[in-house]
């Protein structure tokens, strides 16, 4: 910092700027400890994945795909299955994911 101004008017002026900044410094400090303890929490709070999904088409909403839980290329239309539940799709020849293999998992050859 350069020296502060040497007559009393302009270090007054100065010290409410340096104030105000401070104020500014502070609720952004606030405001992102808050935001921090809400992503803490949804972490937390968050179910866990479910081990197998199952991938729906639109309209009628016949099963396109099987899944493993956690699968990068599951569509938004996928949604949570049990073993058995996946095991039968499969076995009813819904398509295994060729980037999770859950027919390989579930030991289901097709």
């Amino acid at each position: 910092m350069t020296d502060p101004p040497p007559d009393l008017p302009r270090l007054r002026t100065l010290e409410t700027w340096l104030g105000m900044q401070l104020q500014q410094v502070r609720q952004a400090i606030t405001d992102a400890e808050r935001r921090e303890a809400e992503q803490r929490r949804g972490a937390e709070t968050r179910p866990p994945e479910p081990d197998w999904l199952i991938e729906r088409g639109i309209g009628d909403g016949h099963a396109l795909y099987v899944h493993v839980g956690g699968c990068h290329m599951k569509g938004k239309r996928s949604r949570g299955a049990t073993q058995d539940q996946a095991r039968r799709a499969l076995a009813e020849g819904v398509a295994a994911c060729s980037h999770c293999r859950p027919d390989t998992e579930l030991g289901v050859l097709g």
